[in-house]
């Protein structure tokens, strides 16, 4: 870790003290310290960095799969975890946008099994998709580890709905919740009356030109993709489908994609491929709340996160990771500025993270031309 922080502070005098024309030789150093600190022969992960519709930075490092020694590639399939929340929000949007269903809607319209009426009443779509629901994840997942390891979107749902009581009033707090989304993606088949990663499919892959792209309904085919793994005494485990409880259950994480096919979800994003910029434009901005209590300020739209960089620009992005997989889905806005980290195996994706946003920034978000 010392070694790549060394090579981090030297790119980054690099960046700051360069001329346009040393553009090339700044990109070559951004590779140098990734390949420099993935072997060859380890799990690793692929980066994208895009400016408006140009790639500036796109390249893969180590294996996929370590049985078959599969070397990873911009193509290459990574679970990314929750960044699949965003594709789920934008089914429930597109819904919206269809007259089908409002993000007011309560839970009672949609699932008369809510042990609790009152709390069934209370909690709407708008809490789901912010993470303010103040519904318990009241899985058991440790105690019922093989249950958790097959167990899909409904499965991970229906404790939830037997709930007797909140851990706070909706829209009052924020605590992230992986079941919330599984509902989500209930919701979204209930309306469209088809399976909610077919709906996904048709209505964002397909018009978005992500051809490759799929996500889990049960279990995952084996070739393919990356698998996930951990390093464990030396060794290397997988730690996937098979391996990881709640691996099946979608609604919360079960996208796989590639840094290519992400850059092209995120320019059909912004081109209103799918959705009209106005609906785009409200789901990547903060969600108000009249009777907020909590000490931190709301910073989630209808899925996305949003923060700021060191020199104050806005981002709006979502992390993921599940089993081995960890991932970073993060852009600037102002700047169009997409970059894309997906790893199969727990890398310092915080640590490349902040050095390509810094790298950027002494590049000064790359607005003069590479």
């Amino acid at each position: 870790m010392k070694q790549i922080m060394i090579m981090l502070l030297g790119l980054l005098c690099l960046a700051g003290c360069s001329s346009p024309e040393k553009s090339k030789e700044i990109t070559s150093s951004l590779d140098s310290l990734f390949s420099n600190s993935i072997p060859s022969d380890e799990p690793g992960g692929a980066i994208l960095i895009m400016k408006g519709d140009q790639v500036i930075f796109n390249k893969a490092y180590g294996l996929a799969d370590m049985e078959t020694k599969t070397a990873i590639t911009s193509q290459t399939l990574f679970n990314v975890g929750s960044i699949s929340k965003t594709f789920v929000s934008n089914a429930i949007l597109i819904l919206q946008s269809q007259g089908k269903l409002s993000v007011e809607d309560a839970m009672d319209k949609y699932f008369p099994d809510f042990k609790n009426k009152e709390i069934a009443s209370k909690v709407k779509i708008k809490h789901l998709l912010t993470h303010t629901s103040g519904l318990p994840d009241n899985r058991q997942t440790k105690s019922d580890f093989v249950f958790y390891l097959t167990a899909k979107d409904a499965e991970n749902w229906y404790p939830v709905t037997q709930t007797d009581t909140l851990v706070f009033e909706p829209g009052t707090r924020y605590e992230y919740s992986n079941p919330a989304y599984n509902g989500l993606a209930l919701i979204v088949e209930q309306v469209s009356k088809m399976k909610w990663q077919d709906f996904v499919q048709k209505n964002i892959f397909d018009p978005s030109g992500m051809t490759s792209s799929t996500i889990t309904d049960g279990p995952h085919p084996e070739t393919g993709v990356a698998h996930a793994y951990l390093n464990r005494g030396g060794e290397w485990i997988e730690k996937d489908y098979g391996e990881e409880p709640t691996f099946a259950a979608a609604g919360n994480g079960g996208v796989w994609s590639s840094v290519e096919e992400l850059a092209k979800y995120e320019h059909a994003l912004h081109n209103g491929t799918f959705l009209i910029d106005s609906i785009v434009d409200r789901s990547q901005s903060i969600t108000p709340w009249s009777n907020w209590k909590d000490a931190t300020e709301p910073f989630i739209g209808w899925s996305w996160f949003i923060d700021k960089t060191p020199d104050g620009l806005i981002t709006v992005g979502h992390t993921g990771s599940q089993g081995g997989f960890l991932c970073n889905y993060v852009t600037v806005p102002e700047k169009e500025i997409l970059f894309v980290i997906l790893y199969n195996t727990p890398r310092d994706v915080d640590g490349y993270t902040a050095f390509i946003t810094n790298w950027l920034i002494q590049n000064n978000w790359l607005d003069e031309s590479m």
